[in-house]
C-alpha cells in the first residue's frame, strides 16, 4: 500500500511539474492545452467549446484571451518584468500595449504585496478592459527611487471572440443518481492554489474508472473555469443536475 501511494504520488507530482508552465486563465489556448494533457489520462473525456457571447443566466461568456509575450524594459532596454520569467507577473486579461510612458504612469499599472514583499501577486481583470503587470513590492520600491525614469511597456495579447473550454468525464454507475467532482483549472503557474485540485482529481476519476468496479453512483467529473465556466455549466445542466444529484465535492485545494 505504501509503494501505491508513493506511485500516484509521483505520478501526480509529474503532472503538475508539466502543467505548471502554463499560462492559464478562464478562456484560451492555455486552458485547452492543459485539458489535452488530461485528456492523455482520462480518454473519456469530453471537451466542450462555448461560443463568446454566449448568455448564462444573467452572464455573458467574455472574449477569449491568448498572450505571447509581455514585459518592461529600461531605458537600456534591458527587461525589468519579464512575462516569459514568470506568468504570474501579468495580470490575467491584459489588453494588448506598445508604448513608451514615464514610471509615474506604468506605476499605477503595477500590483504588488507590501506585506509580502517578496511574493508576486495574482492578478485579473476578466470583465473589465486594463493592463497590468505583478512584482515584488521590493522590487517596486527599488523602481521607485528612479521617478524620472522611462519605460518601453509591450504586452502582445489578443481580446477577441472566441471559446470558452471545459472538460466533463461521465463514469456511469448502477444507478443515475450522481457525485458531481467539480475542479478548476484556470490559475496560471500556482500548484498550490488550483493546480492541486485538477491532479488530484484526475487521480481519483483514474482510480474510479479503474479500481471502482462495483459503482453504486454516476460519477459527474467537471475541469471547468472559475465563475463563467461553473455559471455557464449550470445554467445548461441545473434542471437535469437536480434530479439527478446526490452529492458533491468542489475540488480546488489549497496547500497551506
Amino acid at each position: 500500500m505504501v509503494s501505491s501511494n508513493n506511485s500516484i504520488g509521483h505520478t501526480m507530482h509529474q503532472w503538475a511539474s508539466d502543467l505548471y508552465p502554463i499560462c492559464r486563465s478562464i478562456t484560451g489556448n492555455g486552458v485547452r492545452q492543459t485539458l489535452d494533457y488530461f485528456k492523455n489520462i482520462l480518454p473519456d473525456l469530453k471537451i466542450h467549446e462555448v461560443l463568446s457571447g454566449t448568455r448564462a443566466f444573467d452572464w455573458v461568456v467574455p472574449d477569449e484571451w491568448n498572450i505571447t509575450n509581455a514585459y518592461v524594459a529600461d531605458e537600456q532596454g534591458n527587461k525589468i518584468i519579464d512575462f516569459q520569467l514568470h506568468n504570474l507577473h501579468i495580470v490575467g486579461y491584459s489588453e494588448p500595449i506598445d508604448k513608451i510612458i514615464p514610471f509615474e504612469e506604468l506605476d499605477k499599472h503595477l500590483h504588488s504585496l507590501p506585506d509580502q514583499p517578496d511574493a508576486i501577486p495574482f492578478i485579473t481583470s476578466y470583465y473589465k478592459r486594463r493592463w497590468g503587470f505583478c512584482i515584488t513590492d521590493r522590487q517596486r520600491q527599488a523602481l521607485r527611487q528612479n521617478p524620472e525614469a522611462r519605460y518601453h511597456v509591450k504586452i502582445d495579447s489578443t481580446l477577441a471572440p472566441g471559446n470558452l473550454t471545459y472538460g466533463e468525464l461521465i463514469i456511469p454507475g448502477k444507478s443515475e443518481k450522481e457525485i458531481l467532482l467539480s475542479t478548476y483549472i484556470c490559475h496560471p503557474s500556482m500548484a498550490n492554489d488550483d493546480l492541486s485540485g485538477p491532479c488530484v482529481t484526475a487521480a481519483l476519476a483514474q482510480w474510479i474508472k479503474n479500481e471502482l468496479s462495483n459503482r453504486q453512483n454516476t460519477y459527474r467529473i467537471l475541469f471547468i473555469t472559475e465563475t463563467i465556466g461553473s455559471i455557464y455549466y449550470l445554467s445548461k445542466h441545473h434542471q437535469e443536475m437536480k434530479k439527478k444529484y446526490n452529492r458533491g465535492l468542489c475540488a480546488n485545494l489549497y496547500g497551506r
